[in-house]
């Protein structure tokens, strides 16, 4: 493991190589990917100065690279107030509001939903996800609101799981799009892969990336707007947000897919989203337990309603 402080000098010129490239040879216990991150973050000086990824080392330059402070692996219970659809002793599904990120991550070690859950249950959450996800089956985006399903036990958490694989689980969202999508039903077919040069956005694919499927009807016409319902028979990331970009129409307030749509959305209405309006609206499964079936609905949180209020046909 590296000390939390690591200095190097550059012994000879590197014109045809990256900064993070060389750390990555000289620290051969850290990622390419992790230097990338700490360089970012401006944790990598060169000559006292940040840099960016593409430096290239030049003889005599001294490096020195901070580290941060490990997190800790298992996540803590905190207090933070959740809204509860359903709960039993096999599995609480919850109404996540926009602003709570799943589970730990880099930049999110704690105030998630894991915390929330960990004060909320205890210790009876389904171990397999590890000690920084435990109970976490499925996940939702950090700004898309609603229905989310956490295993209590670990029976639960495998057949759960396996009806999210077996795709038996129906997932159903409300979406407020921008424009006005002029069929009142559809069906998007088309594969979703990481874009070829934006590595944090997905895209639609020619033939390569993996299937993705979603279906959809209009629920209601707004002003310069559509409220859509839409249900997802594959789970690929930024699935919704990137198949309505696809047909033209992205989700209102998406910054990813959809930043030039919302402020044109918003001289014409002068409504400003605060997030992109994506609400997973209706959950359905067998429970694992008793075999029944069960269906939850999370009611939509304010902003969302205050979307379809002010976005009202005038």
């Amino acid at each position: 493991m590296p000390k939390p402080t690591e200095s190097l000098t550059v012994e000879r010129s590197l014109p045809d190589e990256r900064l993070d490239k060389f750390l990555s040879r000289q620290l051969p216990e850290v990622s390419r990917g992790t230097f990338q991150r700490l360089i970012d973050e401006g944790r990598v000086l060169v000559n006292g100065a940040p840099v960016k990824q593409t430096h290239a080392p030049r003889a005599g330059e001294k490096v020195i690279i901070h580290f941060p402070e490990p997190r800790p692996a298992k996540a803590e219970a905190q207090d933070i107030p959740l809204t509860v659809i359903y709960e039993d002793a096999d599995l609480i599904v919850i109404n996540k509001p926009p602003d709570l990120v799943v589970h730990p991550s880099h930049g999110h070690e704690d105030h998630t939903l894991v915390n929330a859950l960990l004060h909320h249950c205890g210790d009876q959450l389904s171990g397999i996800g590890g000690v920084a996800r435990p109970g976490i089956v499925h996940r939702l985006d950090l700004e898309t609101s609603g229905c989310l399903v956490v295993a209590k036990n670990d029976v639960a958490h495998v057949a759960l799981q396996a009806q999210f694989a077996g795709r038996t689980v129906e997932k159903t969202y409300h979406a407020i799009v921008c424009g006005e999508v002029p069929n009142s039903r559809g069906e998007i077919r088309a594969a979703i892969a990481r874009h070829p040069t934006h590595r944090k956005r997905m895209a639609v694919t020619n033939g390569e990336g993996r299937e993705a499927w979603t279906t959809y009807r209009v629920a209601s016409r707004l002003h310069h707007a559509t409220l859509v319902e839409a249900t997802i028979h594959t789970g690929r990331t930024h699935q919704i947000r990137v198949h309505f970009q696809h047909l033209g129409y992205p989700v209102v307030g998406d910054t990813i897919y959809g930043k030039r749509p919302s402020a044109l959305l918003r001289e014409l209405t002068g409504y400003t989203a605060p997030r992109q309006m994506l609400h997973a609206r209706q959950l359905a499964f067998t429970h694992p337990t008793t075999g029944e079936e069960k269906v939850f609905q999370a009611p939509w949180p304010a902003d969302f309603q205050e979307a379809m209020e002010r976005l009202q046909p005038l």
